[in-house]
């Protein structure tokens, strides 16, 4: 009796159904922010990557800055300076109505995402074999072309799991978004345990909700590696991405070994004729 007093285990399982009905916005949240990183996360790999004049200093600066500050602060600021901006473009404060507080909250959280997804694009860029590059560029490719042709799709497999971890660690970090008045699964927490004032048992069933959705991620993940996976080992049969590049480094290389006997032959040439 005293220790149900404490914690009361039906109010944990009581409370699983008006949680439950706030996990299409949290969800909402993390994948639409996910999306916008990933977009804004690219450009900055790729400026970086390229070494952009001008564009790879403010690269820079916006990465320290967004990394070096909160993402509660982040979201005040967006969802406070984002309507002064507004005003200030002379768009009263009629439009600003009109935009829904979500849309701050997709923009703070996937600007702060990208900070981290960008480094986690750069390092899978940075880790593509440079005689697949070599080997689209002697074919003729353009530079958009080898980076939506061969780098993504060749990174794509390094980068999957730490960009599956970063969606994790976001759809956590939605928590923080009642700081622009939306009521996702915490903040429904909050409200519901603020009506008996008992926190403990609502705080409970959302660690358990956090942590069976990050259960499925993970197992999502595990399924999605398996299918983005190269294989190199013997008997495996290679990717048609892998084998279409490794046709595109053989034909580099059996045209290298015609060049080396062309110029064998020249050689003997030359020296047949001295010799004469």
């Amino acid at each position: 009796m005293i220790l149900q007093a404490l914690f009361d285990w039906n109010r944990v399982w009581g409370q699983m159904p008006e949680l439950l009905a706030k996990i299409p916005i949290t969800l909402e949240l993390a994948f639409v922010a996910m999306v916008i990183s990933l977009v804004l996360g690219l450009l900055l790999a790729v400026i970086r990557i390229k070494k952009i004049p001008v564009l790879e200093q403010l690269a820079k600066v916006f990465l320290s800055l967004i990394r070096g500050t909160p993402m509660i602060i982040q979201l005040y600021v967006a969802y406070y300076g984002v309507p002064m901006i507004i005003n200030a473009l002379g768009f009263g404060n009629e439009v600003v109505r009109q935009i829904p507080k979500i849309i701050y909250a997709f923009l703070a959280l996937g600007i702060y995402q990208s900070a981290y997804t960008s480094e986690t694009i750069r390092a899978a860029f940075m880790s593509v074999s440079k005689g697949e590059i070599e080997a689209a560029q002697a074919m003729g490719m353009t530079y958009p072309q080898i980076l939506f042709k061969v780098i993504i799709p060749e990174a794509l497999e390094i980068a999957v799991p730490g960009l599956v971890n970063s969606l994790i660690g976001l759809i956590k970090g939605t928590s923080l978004a009642f700081a622009c008045g939306i009521v996702e699964i915490t903040a429904q927490a909050q409200i519901i345990s603020g009506r008996s004032y008992r926190y403990l048992e609502g705080y409970v069933a959302l660690a358990i909700i956090y942590w069976i959705i990050t259960i499925i991620i993970e197992q999502l993940l595990k399924i999605l590696e398996k299918k983005i996976s190269i294989p190199d080992q013997v008997g495996e049969k290679p990717s048609k991405f892998k084998q279409f590049f490794l046709k595109v480094l053989r034909k580099k290389e059996i045209e290298k070994e015609i060049l080396e006997e062309k110029e064998e032959e020249v050689s003997i040439e030359k020296e047949v004729v001295l010799n004469d």
